[in-house]
């Protein structure tokens, strides 16, 4: 009786419906920004810690890298800053900071400013892996389903077209 009972759990958890986490990450550069190639690490080290309960919990994760390599694309994606990561559509950073980018600024010939992660009132060049961490099991566990829909008018910053201005007149 246990026997049929396990099988019928077994066959009720392969029918239902895993729950999608989608994880963009969005750059300007991974050749060498460091700050890109560093939150892309953390990023990787995270999922790869939580993929193994989170499936067990239900939940599928995808992950999508976005190099954001031109003005229509940061458009598209309303992108703030570089590195972003969002999780189901929620950047998690609660704000945008940023400093200098001496790789940034090589890489296209001016003054760039890239995202500076603040957690417990430090600031990082890169998100803490728990940092990542929190953010995707905050997501899960309080019950955000949808990727939310803004309503928000973007006007793409003036950082990032100085960035493709410039790399332009390369």
């Amino acid at each position: 009786m246990l026997a049929v009972a396990l099988v019928a759990v077994a066959a009720a958890d392969k029918n239902r419906k895993k729950r999608q986490i989608i994880i963009d990450f969005l750059y300007l550069d991974l050749s060498v920004c460091k700050r890109c190639q560093g939150t892309e690490t953390n990023l990787e080290d995270a999922v790869n810690e939580v993929s193994t309960v989170l499936r067990a919990a239900g939940f599928d994760i995808v992950l999508n890298k976005i190099n954001i390599n031109s003005r229509e694309l940061a458009i598209e994606h309303h992108f703030l800053s570089s590195p972003t990561i969002r999780v189901n559509g929620r950047d998690i950073a609660l704000e945008v900071k940023e400093s200098s980018c001496k790789e940034c600024g090589d890489l296209c010939g001016d003054s760039v400013d890239c995202r500076v992660w603040v957690q417990d009132g430090i600031e990082y060049t890169e998100p803490p892996k728990s940092m990542i961490i929190n953010a995707i099991l905050k997501e899960v566990y309080d019950g955000h389903s949808s990727i939310p829909l803004t309503n928000e008018k973007y006007e793409i910053p003036q950082n990032l077209i100085t960035f493709f201005d410039s790399l332009e007149r390369k």
